[in-house]
């Protein structure tokens, strides 16, 4: 793709280099189908010519910034992402107004296939010795003035590479965090999600955070450092926060050889499931470990003690999904992402409360379970567990964490048969309660159905007949064309 993309360039006569995120991956031995290109000229003009000649297609990224991509596929049907950008100035002129030393290297097109393409790179601020030492620079001390977006990006870059920023740049993160404000929400959101997609993301977001940053995207996050719990909780409201995180990734990450995840319900269905894309362009194990972050973001608003001294945080779930809905909706989260995460955070204790004197929760308390959350059913489980090994911490015990696990898989099996596609046909319709009992349309109608389905998926009745009776009962025996 590199050979097709360089012999157009060479026959347009522009010229073009290599630069940013594509050449670093190439130094990394990461394989990148991004490809940044800088180019003398008209490079939005350039982009669509090469999207025409390739077949692929053309998207304006930024005419006003002279900015063009092509997404073209290759012969094994591979989608490659081109973007091309108007060089401002000379090449070195370029490079001096990127971010960091490890985006700021370019190569000449052409010189991209020759065997010793690595020793034509240009390298002004000592990205190749960065690359080696694994560490993200700033390319001077303007950087984030000129740019505050680029505040979360050191850290996320920093995240997805493996990397660690070097001292004075994360000095001068924290000096500049205040300039977070100025950023636009979107991409707050985006770089955010960015760091959470990451393995390891609990650790970043405590970077984030001794940087000044964190709760400067999320300021409700900021009081609840040093709010203490019950002795049931190993750590403060914040500390539980944070480790929730982790316990959102490690529960979705499959048994990984260990006592504690062995005991997670993990099949082939929950990997498929927690990689679906759900919302601005992340999957489910990504808005899972977001909710964890906040799930009891309103704890030091409703902390209180009770008549037995008894400390408690009555309505913090209710209280946090509003809060939570205010702040994702700042940050501009699509509608999907915002009811998912409010959902979940509202009934992040429903499952652990849904046994009665330690046994197993009934079909039909199951049945209203997966009713009521729908679509976050399953994720505010595996949230559930989350929460309970962020309780605990290290002082988790075998015993206590297996009857809660088993918990958990038996709510999650026996909702998951209930609800399966090919589950049994309803025992009777609308029509049939409308016919025999002289009802009208309306909403007593659907309060039958539902009372009939409840029925049926607890397997307390399986037949028309019982069905029908179910519904005389809940009418108060009455009979057909009764008033």
């Amino acid at each position: 793709m590199l050979g097709r993309l360089g012999s157009f360039l060479k026959m347009s006569g522009a010229s073009a280099f290599l630069v940013g995120g594509f050449l670093r991956d190439a130094f990394l031995s990461v394989q990148s189908r991004d490809i940044d290109v800088a180019v003398a000229g008209d490079a939005v003009a350039l982009a669509r010519r090469l999207a025409d000649g390739m077949g692929g297609a053309f998207v304006a990224l930024s005419p006003s910034h002279g900015i063009g991509r092509a997404v073209v596929r290759d012969e094994d049907g591979g989608e490659w992402i081109m973007d091309l950008a108007g060089l401002q100035g000379t090449i070195d002129e370029d490079l001096a107004r990127r971010d960091f030393s490890i985006n700021a290297l370019a190569l000449p097109v052409d010189q991209w296939l020759e065997g010793n393409w690595r020793e034509a790179v240009l390298d002004p601020f000592g990205g190749l010795d960065d690359l080696a030492a694994k560490r993200v620079r700033a390319t001077s001390p303007g950087v984030f003035e000129e740019d505050p977006g680029r505040l979360l990006r050191a850290v996320r870059l920093a995240s997805q590479l493996g990397f660690r920023l070097e001292p004075d740049t994360a000095r001068l993160v924290r000096e500049n965090a205040h300039l977070v404000g100025r950023v636009a929400p979107e991409r707050l959101r985006d770089e955010l999600l960015g760091i959470l997609a990451r393995d390891g993301a609990r650790g970043a977001i405590e970077v984030l955070d001794r940087l000044g940053l964190l709760c400067r995207v999320i300021p409700e996050l900021e009081i609840t450092k040093g709010v203490g719990q019950p002795r049931v909780h190993y750590w403060d409201v914040w500390g539980h926060s944070i480790h929730a995180v982790e316990t959102a990734e490690l529960v979705t990450k499959g048994h990984q050889n260990s006592p504690i995840y062995f005991m997670v319900p993990w099949t082939r269905q929950w990997a498929d499931h927690f990689t679906e894309e759900v919302s601005d362009g992340h999957n489910r194990r990504t808005i899972l470990k977001l909710t964890g972050l906040l799930h009891d973001i309103a704890k030091p608003q409703t902390k209180a003690d009770d008549a037995t001294g008894r400390t408690r945080f009555l309505g913090h779930s209710e209280l946090g999904s509003e809060m939570v809905e205010h702040r994702l909706g700042q940050l501009r989260f699509s509608a999907r992402g915002i009811s998912m995460v409010s959902r979940m955070v509202r009934h992040h204790l429903r499952p652990s409360g849904m046994h009665e004197k330690g046994e197993f929760p009934t079909a039909r308390a199951i049945y209203r379970y997966f009713r009521d959350l729908g679509d976050v059913a399953v994720d505010t489980l595996f949230l559930a567990m989350a929460d309970y090994l962020a309780a605990k911490g290290p002082e988790v015990t075998p015993e206590d964490w297996s009857r809660h696990a088993r918990m958990m898989t038996h709510i999650l099996q026996v909702g998951t048969e209930q609800t399966k596609p090919d589950r049994p046909a309803p025992l009777v319709t609308g029509h049939d309660l409308m016919a025999e009992f002289g009802l009208s349309p309306g909403p007593q109608v659907g309060s039958l159905i539902e009372i009939v389905k409840e029925a049926q998926a607890a397997g307390e009745i399986d037949t028309r007949q019982q069905a029908l009776d179910l519904a005389a009962a809940s009418l108060g025996g009455r009979g057909k064309g009764e008033q």
